[in-house]
């Protein structure tokens, strides 16, 4: 009798701590910090000298301004205190634009109501894509007005801020569609100018680990 007392016993101290650990589980569960890289923070290395000299240290992204689809300036100035998604694209592009453009339609629909985070596909054939062009595009994508701006910008800058600004790589193709090279990634900017990620735009798991980090951007957890 007396050891029954004692494992009913022991079996109600057990029940009443289930609780505290539960407690305690979920608290130092909420403590952990999602890491979130910074990168080039000595710097980008410029083995073949294409882009400017600076200082060794943390690289932000430099100074532009282009116009968007609807012939508004927008640049380097209008990324300060918000996230950035951008890309590289053209609308004549016969690979891997088409996806990219219907991957960013989600992370364009997912941040639909989030006035702080905002999408900049930068074309690479600003010959062709005009902003006649480029507003049918971001049509034809359901681009959200104010939300994801379609850029266009002189040529020779425009491939100077993808190879140096936002360390892609990028060939003109002179006007042949097949002949223009680019990245397919989209790369995350914080706040400050900072590049946090870069993601393959023609994978869906990679653009889902892009929403993801995006909101822990968002709600200051990195």
């Amino acid at each position: 009798m007396r050891s029954l007392r004692l494992l009913q016993g022991m079996v109600l101290v057990c029940i009443l701590l289930i609780p505290l650990l539960i407690f305690l589980f979920l608290r130092g569960f909420g403590k952990n910090e999602y890491d979130l890289p910074i990168y080039f923070e000595n710097g980008v290395d410029n083995p073949f000298q294409e882009c400017p000299s600076t200082d060794s240290g943390q690289h932000f992204i430099p100074e532009f301004s282009f116009l968007n689809q609807n012939g508004e300036s927008l640049g380097r100035a209008e990324m300060e205190g918000k996230i950035t998604i951008v890309d590289f694209f053209f609308t004549s592009c016969p690979s891997i634009c088409p996806l990219m453009s219907k991957e960013m339609e989600r992370v364009n629909d997912m941040f639909r109501d989030e006035p702080k985070i905002q999408i900049m596909s930068i074309s690479i054939d600003p010959e062709y894509d005009t902003l006649e062009i480029l507003k049918e595009y971001a049509e034809k994508h359901n681009a959200i007005p104010g939300k994801w701006h379609f850029l266009s910008g002189p040529k020779e800058e425009t491939y100077q801020l993808a190879k140096c600004g936002f360390v892609l790589p990028t060939l003109d193709g002179n006007g042949v569609p097949d002949d223009f090279v680019h990245s397919d990634k989209f790369v995350l900017i914080d706040e400050m100018g900072r590049i946090r990620g870069y993601y393959s735009g023609t994978d869906r798991e990679a653009v889902d680990l892009l929403m993801l980090e995006t909101k822990v951007l968002l709600h200051g957890k990195n």
